[in-house]
Protein backbone atom coordinates (compact mmCIF):
# COMPACT_ATOMS: atom_id res chain seq x y z
CA UNK A 1 0.00 0.00 0.00
CA UNK A 2 1.10 3.62 -0.87
CA UNK A 3 1.22 5.56 1.77
CA UNK A 4 -0.35 9.55 1.25
CA UNK A 5 0.38 12.21 3.58
CA UNK A 6 -2.65 14.35 4.14
CA UNK A 7 -0.40 17.28 3.41
CA UNK A 8 2.55 17.93 1.73
CA UNK A 9 4.22 20.12 4.47
CA UNK A 10 6.83 17.67 6.35
CA UNK A 11 6.73 20.31 9.16
CA UNK A 12 3.44 19.05 9.69
CA UNK A 13 4.31 15.91 10.59
CA UNK A 14 6.79 17.07 13.66
CA UNK A 15 4.13 19.93 14.98
CA UNK A 16 2.95 20.19 18.54
CA UNK A 17 -0.70 19.67 19.58
CA UNK A 18 -2.87 19.52 22.12
CA UNK A 19 -2.98 15.68 21.64
CA UNK A 20 0.14 15.66 20.62
CA UNK A 21 1.96 17.74 23.26
CA UNK A 22 5.54 17.21 22.64
CA UNK A 23 6.55 20.28 24.56
CA UNK A 24 5.35 19.02 27.99
CA UNK A 25 8.24 18.43 30.21
CA UNK A 26 6.97 15.04 31.05
CA UNK A 27 7.42 14.04 26.88
CA UNK A 28 10.67 16.26 26.72
CA UNK A 29 11.98 14.37 29.84
CA UNK A 30 11.02 10.87 28.25
CA UNK A 31 12.22 11.79 25.26
CA UNK A 32 15.78 12.62 26.63
CA UNK A 33 15.73 9.43 28.71
CA UNK A 34 15.31 7.26 25.56
CA UNK A 35 17.58 9.69 24.02
CA UNK A 36 20.73 8.89 25.99
CA UNK A 37 20.65 5.33 25.11
CA UNK A 38 20.45 5.34 21.06
CA UNK A 39 23.23 5.86 18.50
CA UNK A 40 21.02 7.02 15.81
CA UNK A 41 17.37 7.95 14.63
CA UNK A 42 16.62 4.26 13.89
CA UNK A 43 18.18 3.19 17.58
CA UNK A 44 15.67 6.40 18.95
CA UNK A 45 12.29 5.37 17.05
CA UNK A 46 13.01 1.64 18.39
CA UNK A 47 13.45 2.35 21.86
CA UNK A 48 10.47 4.73 21.62
CA UNK A 49 7.78 2.47 19.99
CA UNK A 50 9.21 -0.60 22.52
CA UNK A 51 8.82 1.76 25.37
CA UNK A 52 4.96 2.76 24.74
CA UNK A 53 4.05 -0.77 23.30
CA UNK A 54 5.78 -2.86 26.28
CA UNK A 55 5.70 0.27 29.04
CA UNK A 56 2.01 1.34 28.64
CA UNK A 57 -0.19 -0.93 28.73
CA UNK A 58 -3.28 -0.76 26.59
CA UNK A 59 -6.40 -0.06 28.86
CA UNK A 60 -8.51 -2.41 27.66
CA UNK A 61 -6.14 -5.36 28.44
CA UNK A 62 -5.13 -4.25 31.61
CA UNK A 63 -8.92 -3.81 32.68
CA UNK A 64 -7.93 0.16 33.46
CA UNK A 65 -11.25 2.51 32.75
CA UNK A 66 -9.36 5.23 32.77
CA UNK A 67 -9.50 7.69 29.04
CA UNK A 68 -6.44 8.98 28.16
CA UNK A 69 -5.72 11.28 24.86
CA UNK A 70 -3.21 14.11 25.37
CA UNK A 71 0.38 12.31 24.79
CA UNK A 72 1.57 13.91 28.17
CA UNK A 73 -1.70 12.20 29.81
CA UNK A 74 -0.85 8.89 28.40
CA UNK A 75 2.87 8.61 30.15
CA UNK A 76 2.08 10.19 33.41
CA UNK A 77 -0.84 7.78 33.95
CA UNK A 78 0.79 4.94 31.69
CA UNK A 79 -2.36 4.23 29.86
CA UNK A 80 -4.02 4.33 26.71
CA UNK A 81 -6.10 2.47 23.92
CA UNK A 82 -4.34 2.48 20.90
CA UNK A 83 -5.07 5.92 19.87
CA UNK A 84 -3.89 7.40 23.16
CA UNK A 85 -0.60 5.18 22.52
CA UNK A 86 -0.34 6.07 19.24
CA UNK A 87 -0.58 9.86 20.42
CA UNK A 88 2.32 9.64 22.98
CA UNK A 89 4.61 7.67 19.90
CA UNK A 90 4.08 10.43 17.42
CA UNK A 91 5.05 12.72 20.07
CA UNK A 92 8.08 10.87 21.81
CA UNK A 93 9.12 10.97 18.22
CA UNK A 94 8.44 14.73 17.00
CA UNK A 95 10.18 15.16 20.29
CA UNK A 96 13.52 14.21 18.19
CA UNK A 97 12.73 15.80 14.77
CA UNK A 98 11.59 12.37 13.47
CA UNK A 99 8.31 13.09 11.70
CA UNK A 100 5.64 10.87 12.89
CA UNK A 101 1.84 10.88 11.21
CA UNK A 102 -1.33 9.16 12.55
CA UNK A 103 -2.65 6.08 10.61
CA UNK A 104 -5.86 4.30 11.19
CA UNK A 105 -7.35 0.83 10.06
CA UNK A 106 -10.94 0.56 9.96
CA UNK A 107 -11.39 -3.38 11.96
CA UNK A 108 -14.78 -3.62 13.62
CA UNK A 109 -14.15 0.33 15.19
CA UNK A 110 -11.38 1.99 14.35
CA UNK A 111 -7.99 0.95 15.30
CA UNK A 112 -5.08 3.86 15.56
CA UNK A 113 -1.16 3.27 15.00
CA UNK A 114 1.45 5.90 13.58
CA UNK A 115 3.72 6.16 10.38
CA UNK A 116 7.10 7.74 11.22
CA UNK A 117 9.54 8.77 8.75
CA UNK A 118 13.30 8.12 9.48
CA UNK A 119 16.31 10.02 8.02
CA UNK A 120 16.67 9.16 3.97
CA UNK A 121 13.83 6.91 4.38
CA UNK A 122 9.77 6.04 3.47
CA UNK A 123 7.21 6.67 5.83
CA UNK A 124 6.79 2.99 7.39
CA UNK A 125 3.95 2.12 10.01
CA UNK A 126 4.30 0.85 13.42
CA UNK A 127 1.62 -0.25 15.68
CA UNK A 128 2.68 0.23 19.46
CA UNK A 129 -1.12 -0.98 20.84
CA UNK A 130 0.85 -3.84 23.14
CA UNK A 131 1.39 -7.40 22.33
CA UNK A 132 -0.64 -10.29 24.10
CA UNK A 133 -1.64 -13.56 22.81
CA UNK A 134 -2.43 -13.40 19.25
CA UNK A 135 -0.91 -9.99 19.27
CA UNK A 136 3.01 -9.85 17.90
CA UNK A 137 3.61 -5.89 16.62
CA UNK A 138 7.12 -5.85 15.98
CA UNK A 139 9.31 -2.31 15.38
CA UNK A 140 10.39 -2.78 11.12
CA UNK A 141 11.48 -0.61 8.53
CA UNK A 142 11.74 -3.52 6.11
CA UNK A 143 8.16 -4.90 6.17
CA UNK A 144 5.23 -4.45 8.65
CA UNK A 145 4.52 -6.04 11.37
CA UNK A 146 1.21 -4.76 12.78
CA UNK A 147 -1.07 -5.83 15.97
CA UNK A 148 -3.83 -6.50 13.19
CA UNK A 149 -4.02 -7.61 9.56
CA UNK A 150 -6.70 -6.39 7.86
CA UNK A 151 -9.40 -8.83 6.48
CA UNK A 152 -10.91 -7.56 3.46
CA UNK A 153 -13.31 -10.33 2.87
CA UNK A 154 -15.08 -8.90 6.62
CA UNK A 155 -15.26 -5.25 5.28
CA UNK A 156 -11.84 -4.35 6.94
CA UNK A 157 -9.19 -1.75 5.49
CA UNK A 158 -6.60 0.17 5.37
CA UNK A 159 -6.43 3.91 5.37
CA UNK A 160 -3.35 4.90 2.92
CA UNK A 161 -3.66 8.69 4.42
CA UNK A 162 -0.93 9.86 7.11
CA UNK A 163 -3.10 12.36 9.17
CA UNK A 164 -0.78 14.74 11.11
CA UNK A 165 -3.57 15.35 13.58
CA UNK A 166 -5.94 12.56 15.38
CA UNK A 167 -9.26 12.47 13.02
CA UNK A 168 -11.54 14.69 14.86
CA UNK A 169 -14.03 12.13 15.41
CA UNK A 170 -11.77 9.89 17.19
CA UNK A 171 -10.02 12.59 19.25
CA UNK A 172 -13.73 14.02 20.17
CA UNK A 173 -14.60 10.28 21.40
CA UNK A 174 -11.81 10.16 23.39
CA UNK A 175 -12.29 13.66 24.85
CA UNK A 176 -15.89 13.57 26.02
CA UNK A 177 -15.70 9.70 27.64
CA UNK A 178 -16.14 9.33 30.85
CA UNK A 179 -14.24 6.01 31.18
CA UNK A 180 -13.47 2.92 29.14
CA UNK A 181 -16.62 1.18 28.60
CA UNK A 182 -18.51 4.53 27.60
CA UNK A 183 -15.29 5.19 25.03
CA UNK A 184 -16.06 1.31 23.35
CA UNK A 185 -20.20 2.67 22.92
CA UNK A 186 -18.79 5.43 20.97
CA UNK A 187 -15.85 5.10 18.90
CA UNK A 188 -16.07 5.53 15.38
CA UNK A 189 -16.06 2.71 12.92
CA UNK A 190 -15.12 4.15 9.80
CA UNK A 191 -12.10 6.61 9.18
Amino acid sequence: MELIQETPELAAYLAVSEAIDHDHPLVRATATLLRAEATDAYTYAKAAFEFVRDTIPHSQDADDPRVTWRASDVLARRTGICFAKSHALAALLRAEGIPAALCYQKLDTLHGLIALRLPGGDWTRQDPRGNKPGVDAQFRTDREQLAWPVRPERGEADSPVLYAEPLPAVLRCLREAADRPQLWRTLPTDF
